[in-house]
Order: C-alpha cells, then structure tokens, then sequence
C-alpha cells in the first residue's frame, strides 16, 4: 500500500511540476502547483509527518499560491504576450544548465551515501517517543519562539498591504480626456457614449 501511495504521488507530483514549467497559461500553472503541493503533503503524511503536511496544505497550497493567483490577476491574465521573445538574452540555455547541473549533483549526493546501518537515530526521528511531534512544535512555537512567529505574521501582512499599495498607482493626466461624459471622463468612456449616440 505504501508502494501504490508513493507511486501515485510521485505522478502527480511530477505532473504538477512539468504543468507549471510547461503550460503557456499563468493560471493553469499555478493550479499545477496545488497539485503538486498536495501530493507532496500526502508523502509527508505517509512518512508521519503531520506536521509538515498540515504547513504545506495551509501554507504552501493555501496562502503562497492564492497571493501568486492574486499577483497574476493583479498584472493581468488577458494580455497577450510572444512567448519566443526573451526578455533576457540567453536565459533558457542558462536554466536548462543550472537544471542539469542541480540534477548531477543531486544524483551524485544519492549515490554517494552510503548505507549503512548504524543503530543511531536519523536526524529526521521523533524528538521524543512519549510526546507526538506535533504537540512539542506547538509548544515551542506558542511559548519560547512566540515573539519571531508573531513577527513574521505583522511582516507578511506589511507585505501584502504594501504590495497592494505600489500596483494601485494613482491615475496619470494624460489618462483622462475631456469628454461629453464630463470632464475626467477615461478614453474608453467617451468611445462608449459617442458608439451609443
């Protein structure tokens, strides 16, 4: 069962992550990358990491990818854009050859560990046996590191409200024209009156 649980995980996992590197659609990228949060929560789950997968669905899957949905929205999903113009030159072939690089590495750490048994506990094990996980990070979390936990929360929400402050730019002069819907009325608007004229 675990077998069928990590193969199907790995699917969607990796199906998530070529939907987000290959779709031409911002949205359809972003939902790939729920996918692909969510089947990673699923391989925590089945590793006892409950923990871990509850911050990966209400986190990851929750609060970074709806503020990427906002941000797409924010500059726009409609716009027509030539994907073959590179807006820096020579940064495909750089990306691939990062890529590859970080694969070699990677399978060179994997095979490069050894495997032996040494009877010590994994630096991944149980803090304490008696004590879930769960209940020793909450502790933690709520008493001694309380104060960094709450200060990151007032920086992310500075964040966002800054972020929502710099893209709603106030209205240029040259935005507004004189027209028979008043004047300050937009260029859009005195085509719309004068098509119903």
């Amino acid at each position: 069962m675990e077998a069928a649980v990590f193969v199907v995980c790995a699917v969607i996992v990796l199906g998530g992550a070529l939907g987000v590197i290959l779709s031409h659609n911002t949205v359809h990228a972003a939902l790939s990358l729920v996918a692909t949060l969510f089947a990673v929560a699923v391989l925590f789950i089945a590793q006892d990491a409950q923990f871990l997968a509850a911050v990966q669905v209400i986190v990851y899957a929750g609060a970074i990818v709806v503020l990427f949905v906002f941000v797409i929205m924010l500059l726009g999903v409609d716009e027509v854009e030539d994907l073959a113009v590179e807006p820096l030159a020579g940064q495909r072939p750089a990306a691939v050859v990062v890529g590859l690089v970080a694969l070699g590495l990677s399978l060179v750490v994997l095979l490069a560990a050894g495997s032996t048994v040494t009877g010590q506990a994994a630096t991944d094990a149980a803090i304490s046996t008696d004590v879930p996980n769960i209940t020793q990070i909450g502790r933690l979390l709520f008493t001694d590191w309380v104060f960094a936990f709450e200060a990151t929360a007032i920086l992310l929400t500075v964040a966002v409200v800054g972020a929502v402050v710099l893209a709603r730019r106030p209205p240029r002069a040259d935005d507004l024209v004189p027209g028979p819907a008043g004047a300050g009325a937009r260029p859009d608007d005195a085509t719309a009156v004068g098509s119903e004229r």
